[in-house]
């Protein structure tokens, strides 16, 4: 081997040994520009990643508030709609309400309020309670069976009589004289449930106020019967004893009624359809008989009893 061959391999092998060592400092250099942009990209990603959670979570409750506000609307939008029909059957069923009570035209007032009554049938017949009608009238001087109809200043007497009673039911049928009233429907009581809502219409306080029907809402509480078993013999009286030997269900109402709401037609809120008559005396005389103090329960004679009355 010449000495020229033996410096060219020397330069070769220089050349190798220092691009060996620059390709180790660039592949560093490389692992290290890499290194740092996955760094900086995972930053960003994770930046992102915390960005769209916050975001996300932001949007569920945004949603949620979405939803709550779509169901408060939808129940307002119910509740204007139960309000509706409600409304709108009052005006049915108000021009079927009447007063009942006396006539006696030396008296003052001419007019004596005993409760509530409406119209069925052929419009010419009147339902209320038994109680409500006087078993006495002072016929020397001319006191006569009433109805009074319409509103305020403008309600009219008419004559009245009295056709069927049912002293069992706590009912009274009568007829009037002049134009058919509106007649409301008699419906099936044997379909009504607990929990369902109802409404009455009547006179609460009598001529207090004038004439002005009042509608009251309410639901049906409990099926009940009408007298319970007493726990002694000292809490029976005979009308206790008479209600023991055929008891039958009535309905109990979350609604606050008063004595003149004896008569008043309970009702469907929706159709105006007649489900019973309200009680304020009779039932309350049976089940509360017990009580010192009776409660503000109200309750009412179901429907099917009044079908009874009519057919005869």
């Amino acid at each position: 081997m010449t000495d020229d061959s033996c410096i060219y391999d020397r330069s070769a092998t220089k050349l190798l040994i220092n691009l060996s060592a620059g390709s180790g400092r660039c592949s560093r250099l490389f692992a290290h520009g890499l290194s740092k942009r996955y760094v900086e990209n995972t930053r960003y990603v994770n930046q992102y990643r915390d960005y769209m959670k916050r975001k996300g979570e932001s949007l569920k409750v945004i949603g949620f508030l979405l939803i709550g506000i779509y169901f408060l609307a939808l129940c307002c939008h119910f509740d204007n709609a139960s309000a509706n029909e409600l409304s709108q059957t009052i005006e049915i069923v108000r021009p079927s309400i009447v007063a009942v009570g006396t006539l006696l035209q030396t008296r003052a007032p001419p007019a004596n309020f005993l409760g509530t009554g409406f119209a069925v049938g052929d419009g010419l017949h009147i339902i209320t309670n038994a109680h409500v009608v006087p078993q006495n009238l002072n016929t020397e001087k001319k006191e006569s069976l009433a109805i009074f109809v319409g509103r305020g200043a403008a309600a009219k007497a008419r004559s009245a009589t009295v056709v069927e009673v049912d002293v069992e039911h706590d009912l009274a049928l009568l007829k009037i004289s002049g134009e058919p009233l509106p007649a409301l429907v008699i419906g099936d009581s044997d379909t009504v449930k607990e929990g369902e809502t109802v409404a009455f219409t009547g006179f609460p306080i009598g001529m207090v106020l004038g004439l002005y029907p009042v509608t009251h809402q309410a639901i049906i509480s409990a099926i009940t019967p009408i007298v319970i078993p007493a726990l002694s013999t000292k809490q029976l009286d005979i009308n206790v004893v008479k209600r023991l030997r055929a008891p039958y269900l009535v309905f109990q109402l979350d609604g606050t009624a008063y004595p003149g709401n004896s008569g008043s037609p309970l009702f469907d809120p929706k159709t105006g359809k007649v489900f019973g008559i309200l009680n304020m005396v009779f039932v309350k005389g049976t089940k509360e008989n017990v009580l010192a103090h009776p409660s503000g329960i109200s309750y009412a004679i179901p429907s099917n009893y009044i079908h009874a009355i009519m057919k005869h």
